[in-house]
């Protein structure tokens, strides 16, 4: 083998072994799930707060440029959710949805209200490949205004990213 032949033979497998540790990781984010058990559940305010959570979270994920974003409409998400928090309990469910959406990834997730003045974002990232969760993050939100609900959208997609960094290296 000439010096030209081995430098093109080195050159076309680190293209080949590198291409996939370069490769967007795709996540499924799916819809928080409003979990409000205060004394006036449910109010629209609340319901428009949370439903901004996941575009808020997908976003802040897709402005880093690590990652491809696979919206799972609400339809295939109601539809695989055969009740409140199902797809949040049973992970090898919410893999399949994401696996039909061609993501690596799905983030599961509940925002959580036990109190007027403050509440928790709970969340669970699963492996597609092996249908099951590999981390759970839990944030505190203090108030209920955009500001804090951004700050703790921010703080869960750093600790997403820390998480699926520490993942593409093994």
């Amino acid at each position: 083998m000439t010096c030209v032949q081995s430098i093109k033979c080195m050159s076309l497998a680190a293209a080949i072994f590198s291409t996939p540790a370069n490769a967007a990781q795709r996540i499924a984010v799916l819809g928080f799930e409003l979990n409000d058990i205060t004394s006036l559940p449910n109010t629209p305010e609340e319901i428009t707060r949370t439903s901004s959570m996941a575009p808020l979270l997908m976003e802040v994920l897709s402005r880093s440029g690590n990652y491809q974003i696979r919206v799972v409409d609400a339809d295939s998400q109601k539809a695989a959710n055969a009740s409140f928090g199902y797809l949040f309990r049973f992970h090898d469910l919410a893999a399949d949805l994401g696996r039909r959406q061609g993501a690596d990834w799905v983030l599961v997730s509940q925002h959580s209200k036990p109190s007027f003045l403050f509440s928790y974002l709970w969340v669970y990232l699963v492996d597609v490949k092996q249908r099951a969760a590999v981390a759970r993050y839990d944030i505190e939100l203090k108030g209920n205004h955009q500001k804090v609900t951004q700050h703790g959208i921010d703080t869960l997609a750093g600790k997403i990213s820390a998480t699926l960094a520490a993942y593409s290296v093994k």
